[in-house]
């Protein structure tokens, strides 16, 4: 055992598989005694405590992403993600004005509520459905496919891309080789950027930032808008109705008063972000809490510990949809790479909870399944099967 790894024996003790299937009592652990731990199993630091995980994502200069090994540039390239400083101000900035809240609302609630609406007519006959996949995913890939106005794609086309994308990225995060799926679906995504900004006749996002980066620019962008377009709005909706559904006593305070409905979402963003961790690399040796890091260590912030911190939330486990400070959460990180289309996000999960609780009666949990949030990396349940009273 190392010298490092004698310094954190907790962190020796942690398993990526015991983090991936129920991390809050290990992350409560590591908290308290080792806020900034080295994971052998992870090859890197894991930071678990609030401050130092804000500390990480505000010091750009001190904890980059700008590094080879990060996986979602292997596959797609240079980005606004993988990159700091100047070069992820230009590649940010020409994607910023669609995603401010005014233009978020005017943009984007209608077609939201008509793709909402249309989901939930197919599946209420039935009485019963698997949620994520039959509606959490379908309604986000929809949103994603609109944002990007891509020319000549479908929402079915965008969704094979994006799971072909995601499995190449979670190879190379597990230390396999990517398989060329992921090559191929990207090629494809890139091509469609291309017909669409050189295309006069059409106006959108990807035309607009053209006028700024280059093409493949814009394609690495547009993967990555969709990658976290797609992800972190599946994995809100989802989780936020497991939450809801597995407190009934919450849910009825939600029922009774719709206002509550925006402190549920900011509560469940709190005790399960959708993406659990980010990545940075440390550019120079420094210190972290009591941690010695050195040059080019893998530092590693646990956004899932620092939202159950307990010097910030009080009884952090408890899911409390009238918690006065739940969007002191860090589940779309911060600093220089908070996450751009949060607002979006956010709004696709008010509608999609206010209309699914709306018209499907006595919505609950199917018994016969269980539900549990899972994953290293991004965590939601595998699927979440519920059952509602279908209307006679």
């Amino acid at each position: 055992m190392s010298v490092v790894e004698s310094s954190c024996p907790l962190g020796a003790a942690t398993t990526l598989a015991e983090l991936a299937q129920d991390p809050h009592p290990r992350l409560a652990l590591l908290r308290e005694r080792e806020p900034v731990s080295w994971l052998p199993e992870l090859g890197g630091w894991l930071v678990t405590r609030r401050d130092l995980a804000l500390n990480v994502m505000r010091d750009a200069e001190t904890f980059t992403v700008d590094d080879p090994r990060f996986s979602t540039a292997q596959v797609v390239g240079p980005s606004m993600l993988s990159l700091d400083g100047d070069q992820h101000a230009r590649h940010r900035e020409p994607f910023t004005a669609p995603f401010r809240p005014r233009a978020v609302r005017d943009g984007f609630a209608a077609f939201i509520e008509r793709e909402t609406d249309t989901l939930i007519s197919a599946l209420e006959p039935s009485g019963a459905t698997e949620l994520r996949r039959s509606f959490a995913g379908p309604l986000a890939v929809a949103v994603v496919t609109e944002a990007l106005g891509l020319a000549g794609t479908t929402v079915e086309t965008v969704l094979a891309w994006y799971d072909s994308i995601v499995q190449s990225v979670s190879d190379i995060t597990a230390g396999q080789e990517a398989g060329a799926a992921g090559v191929t679906a990207y090629a494809q995504l890139r091509s469609a950027v291309e017909a669409t900004v050189t295309d006069r006749d059409t106006s959108s996002l990807l035309t607009a930032a053209a006028g700024r980066l280059t093409v493949p620019e814009v394609a690495s962008n547009a993967a990555v808008l969709m990658f976290g377009g797609i992800e972190t709005t599946e994995a809100m909706i989802t989780n936020a109705l497991l939450h809801l559904l597995r407190h009934p006593d919450q849910l009825a305070l939600v029922r009774a008063d719709a206002g509550l409905l925006d402190g549920a979402i900011e509560e469940s963003l709190r005790l399960e972000p959708g993406a659990a961790v980010v990545d940075r690399y440390a550019t120079r040796d420094t210190v972290l809490g009591a941690a010695a890091i050195r040059r080019g260590d893998l530092v590693t912030v646990s956004l899932t510990g620092a939202n159950r911190d307990p010097a910030v939330f009080a009884d952090p486990d408890r899911f409390d949809v009238r918690r006065e400070n739940a969007r002191l959460q860090l589940a779309f990180a911060h600093g220089p790479h908070y996450c751009l289309a949060a607002h979006l996000a956010r709004l696709e999960t008010r509608i999609a909870l206010q209309h699914l609780l709306q018209r499907l009666p006595a919505l609950r949990l199917d018994p016969d399944h269980t539900s549990a949030p899972y994953g290293l990396v991004f965590r939601k349940p595998t699927a979440l099967h519920v059952r509602w009273n279908r209307v006679v």
